[in-house]
């Protein structure tokens, strides 16, 4: 037979919070056995689908995406039509990921040129400093077209 985990275990094994866990199985993300006692008992592949929920939250998933999206294991046979929407919605989130790695890189670069900017301030730098907020304010604009396109004073470009 089986080894079944009991919640404490379980919230042991990854570090999970026990209320997290009955979260999980409240809007039946993870639904694990109950014993004659009501006591929950996880099985292996319970483990595997919280340790990929884990991972996916890691990934930036929220709870409502995985749960509509990634039910792999509970169906009988895999339809091909879901399997090319969850890959179709999984291109789109890694889309999504790389922009803002983009965002990240350029907000990084503003902030080490800004320090820099800052410790021998002189107008070399701040002129360097200048233009990459320039560029950034063109990123803004392009993503969020409601941002005033006035410029700011006399840094505009």
């Amino acid at each position: 037979m089986e080894k079944r985990y009991s919640i404490q275990e379980v919230s042991r094994i990854l570090g999970m919070p026990k209320d997290t866990l009955r979260y999980y199985d409240r809007i039946g993300i993870v639904s694990p056995s109950r014993e004659d006692n009501r006591y929950r008992r996880y099985s292996k592949d319970d483990l595997i689908d919280l340790m990929n929920i884990q991972i996916m939250q890691y990934a930036d998933f929220s709870l409502d995406e995985i749960r509509g999206k990634f039910g792999f294991r509970k169906m009988e046979k895999i339809d091909p039509a879901y399997c090319e929407e969850v890959a179709a919605f999984l291109d789109a989130k890694n889309a999504e990921t790389r922009k803002k790695i983009a965002h990240l890189e350029k907000v990084s670069l503003l902030l080490d040129v800004a320090a820099e900017t800052l410790r021998d301030f002189n107008n070399k730098s701040d002129q360097h400093l200048a233009e990459i907020v320039r560029e950034i304010y063109k990123d803004i604009q392009k993503e969020e077209p409601g941002i005033s396109k006035g410029g700011c004073g006399k840094h505009q470009g």
